[in-house]
């Protein structure tokens, strides 16, 4: 029944404030929150929120009349220098900022804690939830478990490809005991250089240690566990 808009980069509610029925000042629409309102006389939800390190919007709109709305923000954006993007585009944008994507940078055995998001889940002795229990289980509380961080080649320049194993030595003879997988990977961003997001064995806890990737012709990559946020850590960027 909906379609899905978004609107991001630093000039995005520049432009949406040129419909004049938009307040979108920072007080009035804050980070996480939305509100109902009229783009001229089409009926939007405005998601204040970002899959991106920039400031975002997203729009709900009615889908019969979403080519509407598209060509009216196609029209008010051409002096900011508006243009679509697409999925390729999104999927840098999002793993800059570390953004997971649901059955790419995880699988069915990954829980919160595992992928930095145990903020996001809440439990007390008053509330509870379906999957509770799961989370108690001993296999999810093994400290050999993968956990979800960031990789960075440690030349600045090599890009590591999707599904390379990660392992601790170069030296380990084959079958080697694999570690870890990048579950994303960019040669090319706004950061300059490329960037690799991976699930690896106690990776919370291994930031700054070197590990290593074979490759199909028998090289291996060097690879730096970081921060999976490469992007603006403080979100300061998008929460404006």
């Amino acid at each position: 029944q909906y379609s899905q808009i978004a609107v991001a980069g630093p000039k995005a509610r520049e432009l949406l404030q040129t419909f004049k029925s938009v307040d979108l000042s920072a007080d009035k629409l804050p980070f996480m929150h939305f509100i109902e309102t009229y783009i001229d006389d089409i009926w939007v939800r405005v998601y204040r929120i970002s899959f991106s390190g920039e400031l975002s919007y997203e729009l709900a709109v009615n889908s019969n009349q979403a080519e509407e709305l598209w060509n009216k923000l196609l029209k008010a954006g051409k002096k900011y220098k508006i243009q679509p993007y697409g999925t390729e585009a999104l999927h840098i944008l999002r793993a800059e900022k570390g953004f997971i994507i649901v059955g790419q940078d995880t699988d069915g055995s990954m829980s919160p804690s595992d992928m930095g998001l145990s903020w996001i889940v809440k439990e007390g002795k008053n509330f509870s939830f379906l999957g509770e229990r799961s989370l108690h289980r001993s296999d999810l509380l093994r400290s050999d478990r993968k956990q979800f961080v960031g990789l960075l080649s440690n030349d600045g320049k090599t890009h590591v490809p999707e599904g390379s194993q990660i392992v601790t030595s170069k030296k380990n003879k084959f079958p080697m005991k694999m570690e870890g997988h990048v579950t994303s990977s960019y040669a090319h961003g706004s950061l300059g250089y490329p960037i690799a997001l991976a699930v690896v064995e106690n990776g919370h806890q291994r930031l700054g240690e070197t590990v290593f990737s074979p490759q199909a012709d028998g090289s291996f990559v060097d690879l730096k566990i970081v921060s999976p946020v490469f992007y603006d850590s403080k979100g300061e960027r998008s929460n404006v």
